[in-house]
């Protein structure tokens, strides 16, 4: 009778915890309950994709105009997030990365035995050298303009940061590599007419060309009325009229 009563206990204890549980379970769920909010906190503003490829293109520096005002110094201040990888002294050792001294202008993957990745070597089969615009693109995002390149480095989106980084590169045994001349397309709303200017002598005002387009012919038609009214010939009266002598 004994051994009935002790397994009898033992189930009852196991619907006790079993119930305990549901029981818990139900009442946290009724006080923790989550509900959705009547009004969001505050709205995160997402541009569509057809805002963003409207967007204005940002225009590449302007080496002619940057590189001569760079701060060089602030270049090499720079430049010190990349020693952990990189050597610039002439004739130094390979780190991890290769020794980028005289990189500016030189050929891509210009160090003899260093192991460059298969993404590199594809670059290279399309663009040889690095010059300004190659160099300002891979440090900008190294990733995304060799994709599969081995430099795990995330880039430098700060252009000022870039410029002064790569000025101070080119002084580094690349100084022989030319500083091309300034280019007005590459600066700011240099291309853009100014708004309002006056149209250059003889030139019709973009309205009243606008307007002459819009109406049609009725302009053309109102020019030939006068032509003609100005060409027809008058006739002097019989009376008063005299043979010239």
């Amino acid at each position: 009778m004994s051994g009935d009563l002790k397994w009898n206990k033992i189930f009852g204890a196991g619907l006790g915890t079993v119930f305990a549980i549901l029981v818990v379970q139900q009442v946290s769920g009724a006080i923790y309950a989550t509900h959705a909010p009547e009004k969001m906190g505050y709205l995160v503003n997402v541009p569509d994709e057809a805002d963003a490829g409207a967007a204005e293109a940002v225009l590449p520096p302007d080496w002619g105009t940057v590189l001569p005002a760079a701060d060089l110094a602030a270049g090499e201040a720079a430049f010190a997030r990349c020693q952990a990888c990189h050597n610039i002294v002439s004739g130094g050792p390979d780190g991890i990365g290769p020794n980028l001294y005289g990189v500016v202008g030189g050929p891509v993957m210009h160090r003899a035995g260093f192991a460059y990745s298969d993404a590199m070597a594809a670059h290279k089969a399309e663009v040889p050298t690095w010059g300004y615009d190659q160099l300002d693109q891979f440090i900008t995002a190294p990733n995304r303009y060799v994709s599969g390149t081995k430099m795990s480095f995330a880039g430098l989106r700060d252009t000022p940061t870039r410029i002064n980084l790569i000025a101070y590169l080119r002084s580094q045994g690349s100084t022989g590599f030319a500083i091309p001349a300034p280019d007005p397309a590459r600066q700011p709303g240099a291309a853009a007419p100014a708004e309002g200017a006056a149209p250059a002598e003889g030139e019709a005002p973009a309205d009243a060309a606008t307007a002459g387009t819009e109406s049609g012919a009725a302009p053309a038609a109102a020019a030939t009325g006068a032509a003609t009214t100005q060409t027809a010939p008058v006739a002097p009266p019989a009376a008063t009229s005299a043979p010239a002598h």
